[in-house]
This record gives structure tokens, sequence and C-alpha cells, in this order.
């Protein structure tokens, strides 16, 4: 997909009724008045909306006498799905490093080290500084 068709697809996906739009037509072709049922704008509303969706080449629009038609392009999304799995790679090697480092954050600290030592100030009762050793009572 073309850097420049990539960025009209993408924008045409970003609002929330044409993405809700494509969902439906995924499921198969409907009437412009079956696609705005759902939505509360205007009939002219909609047609922008798949005025959008048909420039940028996610879906067909087709006249059968009075109805009017539309249809996903499955070729379309594959081309999207195609471009977003080339950054796959990338987005696994971050994710993959995010979690080693949260990894590394969760790993308890040696014995010892300042990050195991008891807080500073008073010792609850329930802390391990009133524990008495009985050899050490006599």
């Amino acid at each position: 997909m073309e850097p420049d068709h990539t960025d009209v697809v993408l924008s045409a996906l970003a609002d929330p009724i044409r993405r809700r739009i494509v969902e439906r037509l995924g499921k198969g072709e409907a009437t412009v008045s079956e696609l705005s049922e759902p939505f509360d704008v205007s009939a002219p509303a909609i047609s922008r909306h798949l005025g959008v969706l048909e420039r940028a080449g996610l879906i067909t629009r087709e006249r059968h006498g009075t109805w009017r038609t539309c249809r996903l392009r499955p070729e379309a999304v594959d081309e999207l799905g195609t471009w977003l799995g080339r950054l796959r790679p990338d987005w696994d090697r971050r994710f993959d490093r995010l979690e080693a480092l949260l990894a590394a954050q969760r790993t308890p600290a040696p014995v010892g080290s300042p990050s195991t030592a008891p807080p500073a100030g008073p010792a609850s009762p329930a802390s391990p500084a009133f524990t008495v050793d009985p050899q050490e009572q006599s």
C-alpha cells in the first residue's frame, strides 16, 4: 500500500461511524438505509461517510433501481492488513523489550541490598525488628 493511500485509508477509518459501517459491511452487503439505521445522524451525513469510504477504496456502491447497496472491498482490507503486518516485527521487538524491563523491575533484589532493607522509622509490632531469639535472652 502506498504511503499516500495508507494515509487516506487510515483517515477514513479514524471516524467511529465509518469504522462501524466497515464492520457491518464485513458481514455482507447492505443498503444505505440499513447502514444508517444504528446511527442518529442524517441521511446526507451517512452519504458523506460512505463517500469517504468509497474514495479511500474500502467500499463500493452500486445502484439497483431505487436501491443503493454498499459492499466492502476485501482486497482493500487485505492491503491494510499487509501494511500493518509489516509493522508487527517492530512492535513485537518493542513489547519484548518492555516486558523484559518490567520483569527486571519485578525481580526481587538480593538480600541485604538497599531495596530490601526495612523502612526507616519506628517498627511495627509485627515487624522482624521485634523478634527475639531465645538464645540471646540469657
